[in-house]
């Protein structure tokens, strides 16, 4: 009985949402996206300045500044040192989906992946969450002066940076417990990147573990190559754009919701 109410729990997860349920619809939700959505007739960067040495956002009752540093752009590989559309919405939508009751971050334990500038992290502290956020070693400076910089005085969660290399052995505090959310934006870039990724997706998450991932419709064949990837392991649900933040939607951005079978 335990074991099936704890079923019922992770499918209640996904109720509602676009389900992608075997590696053959992968592709359907492919052509759903950008026969439909047309990402790229959207405008891109519609809430972040990439050139901009940092980003200000209110959110959680508190004005948020999200240091960047564009320079690092020019560097192969790096694209965490600045703030893109998903990172913005998916903290949103965190915030407007506590506000509703829809979910409770308080006293969660919470895995961000490739945490890049620390936005998301820091909203989901903010919420009362015990966030440990975690990028490779080179991006750790700015995610850990972001953490410092805007989770100050009474914060209703808390939040640490650890480093992490997706593909890598887990360190034992990020997967005893299993955390009870991991959080990713724009996570989702290329075919090693989506191998290394799911490895350590099925290393960290439990069943009672929600995975929320967001990321910018830019690539549909990087995409799908995940799609495939995730459905051997976890039941996939799409969040329709009523449930985000109803000032900040983009139709080249797409969230998804995962647990484990």
């Amino acid at each position: 009985m335990a074991e099936k109410a704890v079923e019922e729990e992770e499918q209640s997860v996904v109720v509602g949402l676009g389900l992608i349920q075997r590696e053959s619809e992968s592709a359907e939700e492919i052509m759903l996206l950008w026969g439909i959505q047309q990402p790229l007739l959207s405008k891109n960067n519609a809430f972040v300045a990439q050139s901009s040495l940092q980003l200000r956002i209110d959110a959680c009752g508190r004005h948020l500044s999200i240091l960047q540093s564009p320079s690092s752009l020019g560097t192969p590989g790096v694209t965490g040192s600045v703030m893109w559309d998903s990172g913005v919405i998916l903290g949103k939508f965190l915030e407007h989906s506590v506000d509703l009751g829809a979910i409770s971050l308080q006293e969660k334990k919470v895995v961000e992946l490739g945490s890049g500038c620390g936005l998301v992290g820091c909203i989901a502290a903010l919420l009362g969450a015990q966030v440990i956020l975690t990028d490779l070693p080179d991006r750790l400076r700015l995610l850990k002066k972001n953490v410092e910089t805007n989770l100050y005085g009474e914060v209703r969660g808390s939040a640490t940076v650890n480093e992490l290399t997706w593909g890598d052995n887990l360190d034992p505090d990020l997967r005893d417990p299993s955390p009870d959310y991991v959080l990713g934006s724009d996570v989702i870039y290329s075919e090693e990147a989506v191998m290394d990724l799911m490895e350590t997706l099925v290393d960290l998450c439990g069943r009672q573990t929600t995975i929320i991932l967001a990321g910018e419709l830019r690539n549909d064949a990087i995409l799908e190559y995940f799609l495939e990837a995730a459905t051997k392991e976890f039941i996939v649900g799409r969040v329709d754009h009523k449930q985000w933040h109803p000032d900040y939607c983009s139709l080249r951005v797409v969230i998804y919701v995962l647990v484990k079978r």
